[in-house]
């Protein structure tokens, strides 16, 4: 993580970056839901991740009303935990999940099943086991051998309604990794090579699923309508094919998530209501060129809901100077952020707590992989950092601390060294 500008920042970079409840206090600090970040990390320690409540709703609703007519289903992987599901729930999103683990932590808050997508593209008996068991109301087949293996467990008289993921060959996303929609990666099944429809033959064929559409997801990160428009063209093609082939109509389509989120200053996060008028524009306008009804249309928003609502907080433990670079070393880094390593990922920095007159300058943040220092905080920290975190040199995970209304409250306490040795059995 590189500051830009550095440490000393004394008013809010661009408001994007951060929660629109943030606010500057006296003496440097900085408020987030009338609650001072200062205190949080004095309270529950460092590092320490903080939620704004209402910033999360207020970006569900956005979806809602950027596309009211389609079905947004929040893209779980970003972050959950019980009170995200609930407020998900509240807020009437569906939920994407990608194991069993997430699935039951969905059923057990009593989040309405028939509103979960189960993703994966290599999914274990017990994930499947687990949707059938609770009744999900999508599976997504993502490989040829998911479609005998699941309608095999699909009890007599039963059907279970899946979706086909597809790579329509479009190439989006901010990072290689993170680019799902193209040809040549482990996702979907390829419309150009034909896996596609012959794995929509194959569920045709077998009355335990009923195939109920189609699903594609592009990747992460993708900060212009573009992409999404060329999907939706790629998409109806594939559902004109089908019709021709087969005689069906699919009632449905999924266009997966990926919107981006601000992370630096002057980043592109266009709001919900761009992609919508545009996603909905090129599927109207697809479907009556083709003579095909407009399919029922899901969005799975994930970042761009949680990612602007959270604050990573962290302690600087120590500060040298190499090669001309001074480097700021806090008591996180890869344990529970790892993706400017895994992505080349960058943040905004700020320093709460303590005003300085002193110039500013670059200087390169780092993490711990030594007294107590000032205290950092990294917004658009909500999304795919804690839900990444490992126990990597035994740190622990940080807390999760949820803020609204001027209070706090702890949603995921911190992981302490007992959680870690109860889970050492060799002796």
């Amino acid at each position: 993580m590189r500051t830009e500008p550095p440490l000393a920042v004394n008013e809010l970079s661009t408001p994007s970056v951060w929660p629109a409840s943030a606010v500057s206090a006296a003496g440097g600090d900085l408020s987030v839901a009338g609650v001072s970040l200062l205190e949080l990390a004095g309270r529950y320690g460092t590092p320490a991740y903080v939620l704004d409540e209402g910033e999360v709703r207020s970006r569900a609703r956005a979806w809602l009303r950027a596309l009211p007519e389609a079905e947004i289903v929040y893209a779980a992987k970003a972050f959950l935990c019980r009170a995200v599901v609930d407020w998900m729930e509240e807020e009437g999103l569906g939920l994407d999940v990608c194991s069993a683990g997430e699935l039951e932590l969905a059923a057990t808050r009593g989040f309405p099943v028939e509103r979960i997508v189960l993703h994966g593209n290599a999914k274990s008996p017990q994930d499947l086991g687990t949707a059938l068991r609770l009744g999900v109301g999508r599976i997504v087949i993502d490989a040829d051998c998911e479609i005998a293996r699941l309608a095999a467990r699909v009890p007599p008289h039963d059907a279970q309604q899946v979706l086909v993921r597809v790579l329509p060959g479009i190439e989006a996303g901010a990072h290689p990794k993170i680019r799902t929609g193209a040809e040549g990666q482990k996702f979907g099944l390829s419309i150009a090579s034909g896996d596609a429809e012959d794995a929509v033959a194959r569920i045709l064929g077998q009355p335990q699923l009923e195939l109920a559409g189609l699903h594609c997801h592009l990747g992460s990160q993708i900060a212009t309508p573009e992409p999404y428009e060329r999907a939706v063209r790629e998409m109806v093609a594939f559902f004109v094919r089908i019709r021709d082939r087969f005689g069906v109509v699919l009632p449905e389509l999924d266009l997966g998530g990926g919107f981006a989120a601000a992370y630096l200053p002057g980043d592109a996060a266009p709001a919900p209501a761009v992609y919508g008028r545009r996603i909905r524009r090129a599927l109207t306008g697809a479907c009556a060129e083709a003579g095909l009804p407009v399919p029922r249309l899901t969005v799975e928003p994930g970042r761009s809901i949680m990612a602007p609502a959270g604050i990573a907080l962290y302690r600087v433990l120590a500060v040298k100077r190499s090669g001309g670079r001074v480097f700021v070393a806090v008591d996180g880094g890869m344990s529970d952020n790892p993706r400017p390593a895994l992505y080349g990922a960058r943040y905004t920095v700020r320093r709460i707590g303590r005003a300085s007159a002193a110039p500013m300058r670059a200087a390169t943040v780092v993490g711990r992989h030594c007294e107590a220092g000032d205290v950092l905080a990294v917004p658009a920290s909500g999304a795919y950092q804690v839900s990444m975190a490992s126990g990597y040199n035994m740190t622990g995970r940080p807390p999760v601390v949820a803020v609204a209304g001027g209070r706090s409250r702890l949603l995921v306490r911190r992981e302490t060294f007992e959680d870690l040795r109860r889970r050492d059995v060799g002796l």
